[in-house]
C-alpha cells in the first residue's frame, strides 16, 4: 500500500505529523520521528503521553509525511495503531541514530526520567497524496 516514493521518504530522516483523536473528538497532533517495518509505519512515545492514551482508547490514526526538500508533496497515511512496550527502547535508539547520529540518552539526557517507551505500529488503511 505504501508507494516506493513514500517508503524512500520514510527511510530518510523525514519528520511526520501524527494525528490522534482526543476524548472529546477533537484532533491532537504531534511531530514525530518515524521509520517503517515493511508496509507498517513505526514511531515511539512513552506511556502516559496524550497520543499514547488517545491511541489506546481509539486506535484510529493519521500520519502526514511532508518532506522538507519537496514541500508541495506529501502523503497522508490513514490507519490503525497497535501499541507495545516490547522493543520500545531499541526503537527510540534506532530513531535517534537515524535523526541525530546519537543514542537517545546522549541526544536527550533528560530521557532518563521518561516513562517506559512504547512502539506504535501503524497499519495503513488508505494512503492519499503525491508521494
Amino acid at each position: 500500500m505504501l508507494s516506493e516514493e513514500l517508503k524512500a521518504a520514510v527511510d530518510r530522516p523525514v519528520f511526520a505529523v501524527v494525528a490522534t483523536i482526543q476524548p472529546d473528538g477533537s484532533c491532537q497532533q504531534s511531530v514525530v520521528w518515524i521509520t517503517r517495518d515493511g508496509e507498517d509505519l513505526l514511531f515511539s512515545t512513552t506511556i502516559g503521553r496524550r497520543k499514547e492514551r488517545n491511541l489506546r482508547r481509539d486506535p484510529r490514526v493519521n500520519v502526514l509525511i511532508n518532506p522538507a526538500e519537496a514541500p508541495y508533496t506529501y502523503a497522508e497515511v490513514r490507519g490503525t495503531a497497535t501499541l507495545t512496550t516490547e522493543g520500545g527502547q531499541e526503537l527510540i535508539d534506532a530513531l535517534s541514530h537515524k535523526y541525530t547520529g546519537k543514542d537517545y540518552a546522549e541526544f536527550n539526557p533528560a530521557s532518563k526520567d521518561d516513562a517506559e517507551r512504547v512502539v506504535v505500529r501503524i497499519t495503513a488503511r488508505k494512503v492519499v497524496g503525491a508521494l
